[in-house]
């Protein structure tokens, strides 16, 4: 499938890099901007933001008890006048991006920005009602799957395309901040595809790693996200786990490097290959003097570099043959050495 980027999403295909803010830009817009132009430089095909607000997240009740996390989210969001400024500088140098939402009125927001995709965060995977009107937007979605069981990811799925909607990819995820490397399970990316084989599979990462990603592409994970900062050592939600720009580059030109380093499956020997053949392999070559006439015993010769002459495993089809002339010491066999 391709995604309104026009970035075609493939099971072992080039890897489609998605760099997570969510609220690493600390509830500044320029400071958003700044991390939109590095995730740029990185490398990176699209940054995504997290448009919620209070009310969207929380009960009323949660925070009389928590009054500080009120402050904390209405502080750190974006406005819907925000988003679209950020959706428009995005546009302008070249990049794309993308929103998880949390609400209708988010959702109609995205649809209005032209995003290329709607990212459904792992803790709505059972909220059915909300996938079910994001899947009849019929823009491409993408699925995190963090929390869940098999089964609630085949019932995700299956909301989905009761509307018609076919333009899903699903991403591996384990919804703990950081993960270790024990926990992350990235062979649920081959269950995954084994389970959805029509449905193209990615990996949300919340490692502190840059490697772990790139192993997934080797999986053959078409979808990476990973969480970005301008500086992971500022006390904030998630900005701890995430990279800073030098690691990102290193991220995205790893997943690239997997993904070139891929292939194909059937065995082929590429022309630089055919030449080291010639330098590489052993030939057929005589372990002295030897005379006009001689009959060739395996006494006579030696298997040594280089590969251009009668190749070692010809040795069988030379042994009993008569030399037509006189061969000198370590002579490389060719095969007019012999008489037909």
């Amino acid at each position: 499938m391709k995604f309104n980027d026009g970035k075609l999403i493939e099971n072992y295909g080039r890897p489609y890099i998605i760099a997570e803010v969510n609220t690493s830009h600390f509830g500044d817009i320029e400071k958003a901007k700044e991390m939109i132009q590095e995730i740029k430089k990185a490398g990176c095909d699209c940054v995504k933001f997290q448009s919620w607000k209070s009310h969207t997240l929380y009960a009323e009740s949660y925070f009389k008890e928590n009054p500080i996390s009120k402050r904390f989210f209405e502080k750190f969001s974006m406005d819907e006048s925000q988003l679209e400024e950020i959706s428009i500088y995005c546009n302008s140098i070249g990049i794309s991006f993308a929103s998880t939402p949390y609400s209708n009125d988010e959702v109609d927001l995205l649809v209005k920005c032209k995003v290329p995709f709607i990212k459904i965060a792992s803790m709505d995977i059972n909220n059915l009602q909300f996938l079910e009107y994001i899947a009849n937007k019929k823009l491409p979605i993408i699925l995190s799957t963090g929390m869940s069981t098999f089964e609630e990811i085949d019932q995700a799925v299956k909301v989905i395309k009761s509307t018609g909607h076919e333009k899903l990819a699903i991403l591996h995820c384990v919804s703990i901040y950081p993960t270790k490397d024990e926990n992350i399970n990235i062979n649920n990316i081959s269950g995954l595809m084994s389970r959805f084989p029509d449905i193209p599979i990615g990996f949300s990462d919340h490692t502190t790693s840059t490697h772990i990603p790139a192993a997934s592409v080797a999986l053959g994970a078409c979808i990476i996200e990973k969480h970005f900062t301008l500086d992971n050592s500022k006390i904030g939600m998630d900005n701890q786990m995430a990279l800073e720009k030098d690691e990102m580059a290193i991220l995205v030109k790893s997943c690239h490097s997997v993904y070139k380093s891929l292939g194909i499956k059937n065995r082929v020997v590429s022309e630089e290959e055919e030449i080291q053949k010639k330098e590489m392999r052993r030939s057929i070559i005589s372990s002295k003097e030897l005379s006009s006439g001689k009959i060739l015993e395996l006494e006579d010769v030696l298997l040594k570099r280089p590969g251009n002459g009668i190749p070692a495993d010809k040795l069988d089809t030379v042994l009993g043959k008569k030399i037509n002339k006189d061969i000198g010491k370590e002579h490389v066999f060719n095969e007019k050495d012999f008489f037909d």
